[in-house]
Order: C-alpha cells, then structure tokens, then sequence
C-alpha cells in the first residue's frame, strides 16, 4: 500500500514537470496532478490488463511474440491517460501523441522507482 502511494505522489510530480515542459499538456496545480495521478492510478489498476490483451489480439500478438510486450503496455497507458484527461476539466492534452510521451515518462520514473524501492 505505501508502495502504490510512493507511486501516486510521484506521477503527480512527472506530471506536474511534464506540463512545464510539454506545450500541448496542461495541469492547473499539484492538487490536480495528484488527482490525475489518483485517476490514472485506479485506471491502470482496473483497465491495463484488458486494453493490453485487447491490443495483442489486434496485432495478433505481434509484439509480445517479438518481445516487445512493452509497446503494447504503452499504449495501453496512454489511452488511460486520454481516459484521466476526459474525465478532468483541469487536466488536457491535446492529442494522442503527448498522451504518448506522458505514458513512456511515467513507465520510465516509474520503473526507476520501482528498481528503487525493490532494493
């Protein structure tokens, strides 16, 4: 549980610095960004799995056979980004690529943190 919370507080700040830094994404304050983290959160937990299998079924398992798996997953948390930004009026990105590159960032700090709290 400390280790989901761990990951809550920091997506909400990648968040919270990806906003400075990408133009096409906009978060009104921290407060947002950690209801958005919260939402993508809680999103990932209950869709991740399913948007994943969904996709390798639409590529006929292209990637995962590849050992590419993590694209997939990728795109996967990026459609639940686009789901978190629907459902808040203070959080936008325009388009699906930002979607994208918010869905590496956070797999990437996220896997650091992990490695981190593994340890």
């Amino acid at each position: 549980m400390i280790d989901w919370l761990i990951h809550i507080v920091i997506d909400s700040l990648v968040l919270l610095v990806a906003a400075r830094f990408f133009p096409k994404v906009e978060l009104k304050g921290y407060k947002t960004a950690l209801v958005v983290a919260l939402m993508i959160g809680i999103l990932s937990f209950f869709l991740s799995w399913i948007l994943t299998v969904i996709l390798n079924l639409a590529t006929l398992g292209i990637f995962y056979f590849l050992g590419l798996g993590f694209v997939t997953r990728i795109i996967a948390y990026a459609i639940i980004i686009e789901l978190a930004d629907k459902m808040s009026k203070d959080f936008n990105t325009r388009g699906f690529a930002p979607s994208l590159w918010l869905a590496i960032l956070l797999a990437v700090v996220g896997g650091i943190v992990d490695a981190i709290i593994l340890t």
